[in-house]
């Protein structure tokens, strides 16, 4: 009794969802699996969070005579000045120092004009120099790219763009900049060009705003599952499995020298009597690979602590030249144990509901720029995300809508084939009129080895999440904790189970109904600011034939 409802799926009355009347398709609707509240999971399931709160200030610790103990001094910086909703009118009248690089400088007869930027916020501190500022001998230094220390009193600005400035009393050169040479200059330049200077191109707004947003999804990331009791597990990045079953991995060896001669010739590898490679004579006694996902290593951790996630750096060595393909790349992969598939989608649309609101309400400076010069109309599309129920459609009724739409795809629509980008950004773009769609129930034969089958024999408990612009955002399952089924589907597709013996231990030895999905972090940035080419959203991009930096 207790193992068959442990086993069991959810299974709750279709509801009917409507397509928009702007869409092409507003004719039809489809019976849909009525899934959980977005805010919750099942009823025995603790509530995700759904709004996005500031951290409270901790109290300073005080050692015995008082003092403060391992004190930090924040320094200030143009954001917090500039960055209130007075825009720095506050601190009128007030002595600040200013350290940062110089975006433009302007000569006139008596007065200097140089812009600031310290990687803040977008906004530069404008300072005014004249001939009695002390340092003003170095003002022929003071060119784009160098880096200075400006000493000054905030005042009330004259122009109209912002509304504060910095009166200077003194300025240092820290760094010089040769602007024959500095390839940033005032002038836009294309990111295909950025892209070969990956070193310098945040000190540009457009990149430096990307920075700025992906790192707060970072850290709203970590703390949209701190705050749901999840456990950060580090994953290792070496390993000695393929979690899907690809074989499109990294290999990592040191069976190939390390010398400055270029490296080791092929006669001088270890092999065996058949010509193989002898990996018994590797560093690791076997093959060994960079990870392309950490999920394996996480069930087994949500198999002792119930709720946890990893975000970490994972590779995949596919030869995939495009804008959505990177080599490395950064995971976010959640795993909750006593879970199946709704629970699955519950906690994955609660989590970007979440992230995508935090940025809104902490990153709207950066996100003024980027509806402004990078996508317009992202805001409200984002706004969209978080206010609007998220459509829920299985596979089986993906497969017909495309079908029903008779429009002309360049890859087929069958049952039984994967879905393309293109059939993704109809779906959640057109059919559905910008709205994300959570599509279910996948065939077994397109999914990998661990997704739980379905009662029906041809479908696996997967689920793919779809935005506007990127597609597939997140990719999830319930997982297969039975371990005859398990055994079987590796089997099927041909993988080795001596490989992933521990990973069949955790179903020998108190098994439970487990579910978790993976996101591809860039995808997310990528969705959070418009950028056009998932390149632009990793400092140093890695891709099939490009390795620099």
């Amino acid at each position: 009794m207790a193992a068959a409802a442990a086993a069991r799926i959810l299974r709750l009355a279709p509801r009917r969802i409507q397509v928009p009347k702007t869409s092409p398709l507003a004719a039809l609707s489809f019976p849909l699996p009525r899934t959980a509240p977005i805010a919750a999971a099942s009823g025995r399931r603790q509530r995700f969070c759904a709004v996005a709160q500031a951290p409270a200030p901790a109290a300073a610790a005080t050692g015995a005579a008082g003092e403060a103990v391992g004190e930090f001094r924040k320094r200030l910086r143009v954001a917090d000045v500039k960055g209130g909703e007075d825009e720095g009118a506050a601190w009128v009248g007030k002595e600040l120092a200013v350290r940062g690089w110089v975006r433009t400088c302007r000569a006139q007869r008596t007065i200097t004009f140089v812009e600031v930027n310290d990687g803040s916020c977008l906004s530069n501190m404008q300072c005014v120099l004249t001939p009695e500022t002390e340092g003003y001998d170095q003002i022929d230094s003071v060119t784009t790219g160098a880096s200075v220390l400006v000493e000054g009193v905030v005042a009330s600005s004259q122009g109209g763009k912002q509304k504060v400035e910095l009166k200077v009393s003194k300025i240092t050169v820290i760094g010089k900049s040769d602007p024959t040479s500095f390839p940033i200059q005032k002038k836009r330049a294309s990111r295909e060009f950025l892209r070969t200077v990956a070193h310098l191109r945040p000190r540009t707004n457009t990149f430096g705003a990307v920075a700025r947003v992906r790192n707060t999804l970072a850290y709203a990331t970590h703390k949209f599952f701190q705050d749901n009791g999840f456990v950060w597990v580090s994953s290792p990045i070496i390993t000695a499995s393929d979690c899907e079953g690809a074989g499109e991995q990294f290999y990592v060896t040191t069976l190939l020298s390390n010398s400055a001669d270029g490296g080791s010739l092929l006669k001088d590898i270890p092999a065996t009597k058949d010509g193989r490679v002898d990996w018994s004579q590797d560093f690791f006694c076997k093959p060994a690979f960079l990870t392309v996902s950490g999920q394996l290593n996480g069930e087994t951790y949500a198999s002792a602590l119930s709720d946890i996630y990893t975000f970490g750096p994972t590779f995949r060595a596919e030869n995939s030249n495009t804008s959505r393909h990177l080599a490395e790349f950064w995971m976010i992969e959640p795993e909750l144990a006593f879970a199946d598939l709704n629970d699955d989608m519950a906690c994955a649309t609660a989590y970007l509901q979440y992230v995508v609101k935090y940025i809104l309400e902490n990153c709207k400076e950066d996100m003024d720029f980027f509806n402004t010069w990078i996508e317009k109309g992202i805001i409200d599309r984002l706004n969209d995300v978080v206010e609007k129920n998220f459509v829920h459609l299985s596979y089986t009724d993906a497969v017909e809508l495309l079908l029903g739409s008779k429009k002309e795809f360049e890859f087929p629509v069958k049952w039984g084939l994967d879905l393309q980008s293109e059939h993704e950004r109809y779906i959640t773009e057109v059919a559905f009129g910008g709205r994300p769609v959570i599509i279910r129930d996948y065939p077994k034969e397109i999914k990998a080895f661990y997704m739980r089958e379905n009662d029906d024999g041809k479908t696996v408990a997967a689920m793919d999440l779809l935005v506007p612009r990127v597609g597939e955002l997140i990719g999830g399952s319930q997982r297969e904790e039975r371990l005859d089924y398990l055994e079987a589907r590796l089997d099927e597709q041909n993988l080795n189970k001596e490989s992933y013996w521990w990973y069949l231990d955790l179903r020998r030895y108190g098994s439970v109904p487990h579910a978790g999905f993976g996101l591809g972090f860039e995808r997310l940035v990528q969705f959070a600011t418009g950028m056009d080419n998932i390149r632009d959203t990793i400092p140093f991009p890695r891709v099939p034939g490009s390795a620099e930096f």
